[in-house]
């Protein structure tokens, strides 16, 4: 109880500490407003004495000028020379347009410019107009992507001119920073240029952008249908999202001043523009994969690549924030950060592996399935219920149960690399695992006769079968039971250990025999001469040829009953394709039999079947 106290008032303390340095600093900032003409006159002072400033402003201009030459004309002359290449490539050629521009500029200030700090000072400035430019294409390339048929391409393009403009001149605001720091301007300048003139424009143009293109931003990052739901949630609370996060950071960045604890703006504008832009490229990436998800051409490799291209994305974006905030405060603690990064590093590695698996495993049997449905057969094309092959009924479980070893080992894996000792993790699993097994055994046996009941092939998805206690399509399949679809649109639920007996309706062939009651006095050989020309009939359908095995044949007289000829006849189908061939003899029977004056005695009602109807009516 007493080091709880003690904990509690160490922490009161430190809340007061901080109270009490940001009421300080406040007072000091409001201060410091008086003295930022002084610090104003001795900065132009300072810069007359070395140069004049007319000289110094044209150096800024011309760099500025020159890097924004430099940085369209390696476009232009990239673009020349890549103009047949992907769009997927268009980013790298940008990036790839920054760094030679960069390149360009430096070697240029090096030879042309002999003061160190007028050196300094131009390079920062010539890399801020770069990077402007960079992000600004970046953006409107990657917004441009996400305007698909569906969403506002308009909006979208006069949000990504806002949002450049606002990164540039969080750029160029940077670079006046940095020149003001090089030239030893006084605190009071610094901090209000970088509140007054950098941070707080930024912040109030980019809070402008997000929320008066909220919509269209939703619609961009939500991406086309159809998408699940927790990305249309996401995607509509984005925004806000988005606007809590840039007013956090400008925050963050005056309490840091206020405190006398600064952060870097560099890494603090590139982490926003990274989280900003974030869920966008998501969204770019999602389109791009789904553009050639279903592509029987592309290879499998390429295939997985797409898929888990959001996943290397998702890791890419962690790793950066961790490297700029994570490993410094880790540093200024005192842990071990040579150990930290190369765990985090073989964590990525098995994080990636994992997902190149699982991906290649998702790739494979989609491919398989895709393979199953390329080429449908008479008895399965145009019927979204017809029964499914042996091997697409065992891909769900495959692939669950493919999946599910990738994701364990996976976690084992990185568990080890935390130096955790799995072992007794896994040998408790196997011992709660086998007393699972001793209180369910019900469960372990329905289990078991699933695993058989499959491996006999007994039913496949979309086969009518009949059990013990049941009957209907199966509709699902999975680990412990099966579910069959009634033709009247019930669902029946059966574990397998509760199967029994099945019959199976649905494979290969059935034998359709139909009895027809005519007077006793009926030509046998007549009506065997009508049954076969209805067969041939029938036969000569083209709509009922391909799904009939034997034609309509009689069996000659199957009974006598009650003074009255039992005549039978039959013929062979596929599998749940002889209801439409019964229907159409039926038809043919009842034509034939009226033109060719063959009446059909219907069957005598005893006085004990009717009393029995009427007691059952009562």
């Amino acid at each position: 109880m007493t080091e709880v106290t003690e904990g509690a008032g160490l922490f009161i303390d430190r809340l007061d500490a901080i109270g009490i340095a940001l009421e300080s600093g406040f007072k000091r900032r409001l201060a410091q407003i008086g003295d930022v003409g002084r610090d104003w006159s001795a900065f132009v002072d300072s810069l007359a004495t070395n140069h004049a400033p007319g000289t110094f402003a044209a150096i800024v201009i011309g760099t500025v000028l020159a890097s924004a030459l430099a940085f369209h004309g390696v476009r232009y002359l990239l673009g020349r020379s890549t103009s047949k290449a992907l769009p997927s490539v268009r980013p790298l050629r940008e990036i790839a347009s920054a760094f030679l521009a960069a390149l360009i500029i430096v070697i240029l200030l090096r030879f042309s410019l002999v003061d160190e700090i007028e050196r300094h000072v131009a390079r920062v400035w010539g890399i801020a107009a770069i990077l402007g430019l960079l992000f600004g294409r970046l953006v409107t390339g990657l917004l441009h992507s996400n305007a698909g048929q569906d969403l506002p391409g308009p909006r979208l393009a006069s949000f990504a001119r806002i949002l450049a403009a606002g990164s540039a001149w969080g750029f160029l605001g940077l670079a006046a920073l940095a020149t003001l720091k090089a030239w030893n301007a006084g605190p009071a300048l610094r901090d209000m240029t970088g509140l007054f003139i950098v941070s707080l424009p930024t912040t109030v143009l980019l809070v402008y952008a997000y929320w008066h293109h909220r919509k269209a931003i939703a619609m961009a990052v939500a991406g086309s249908e159809p998408r699940s739901t927790w990305r249309a949630h996401f995607a509509s609370a984005w925004p806000t999202l988005a606007i809590l996060a840039l007013v956090g950071t400008f925050l963050a960045l005056q309490i840091g001043v206020t405190v006398e604890r600064p952060l870097p703006g560099l890494a603090m504008l590139g982490t926003l523009l990274l989280v900003l832009v974030a869920p966008h490229v998501d969204s770019a990436i999602g389109a791009w994969v789904e553009r050639k998800a279903d592509d029987p051409s592309t290879s499998l490799l390429a295939a997985t690549f797409r898929r888990m291209a959001r996943f290397a994305f998702a890791v890419l974006v962690i790793g950066l924030l961790a490297y700029l905030w994570a490993l410094p405060a880790l540093t200024a603690i005192g842990f071990n950060v040579t150990l930290i990064s190369t765990r985090a590093v073989e964590m990525i590695l098995v994080a990636l592996v994992g997902a190149l698996l699982w991906n290649v495993t998702a790739a494979s049997i989609e491919r398989v399935r895709a393979k199953e449905h390329r080429e449908p057969d008479a008895e399965t094309e145009g019927n979204t219920h017809a029964p499914r092959t042996r091997l697409e009924t065992l891909l769900p479980l495959l692939q669950g149960t493919a999946k599910a070893s990738i994701f364990v080992l996976s976690v084992l894996t990185i568990l080890v690399i935390l130096d955790v000792n799995v072992w007794p993790l896994i040998t408790g699993l196997s011992v709660f695992g086998l007393a699972i097994g001793f209180g369910s055994q019900t469960l372990v046996k329905d289990i078991v006769s699933g695993l058989f009941f499959l491996l006999d092939d007994a039913f496949r998805l979309g086969e009518y079968i009949e059990t013990s206690g049941a009957k209907g399509m199966v509709e699902r399949i999975s680990v412990r039971s099966v579910s069959l679809r009634h033709p009247r649109g019930a669902i029946a639920t059966i574990p397998y250990g509760q199967i029994g007996k099945i019959q199976n309706y649905s494979r290969d062939w059935v034998i359709e025999k139909l009895v027809f009651r005519v007077a006793f006095d009926t030509d046998v050989d007549k009506v065997r001469k009508l049954f076969k020309q209805i067969g041939q009939e029938i036969a000569d359908d083209p709509d009922l040829s391909g799904d009939l095995l034997e034609t309509f044949k009689s069996q000659g007289i199957a009974s006598v009953e009650d003074g009255t000829l039992l005549v039978r006849g039959k013929f062979k189908a596929r599998a749940g394709k002889q209801f439409a061939i019964r229907k159409a003899v039926y038809l043919a029977i009842q034509r034939t039999f009226r033109e060719n004056g063959i009446v059909a005695v219907p069957k005598p009602i005893t006085f004990a079947a009717a009393a029995d109807r009427l007691s059952g009516i009562r």
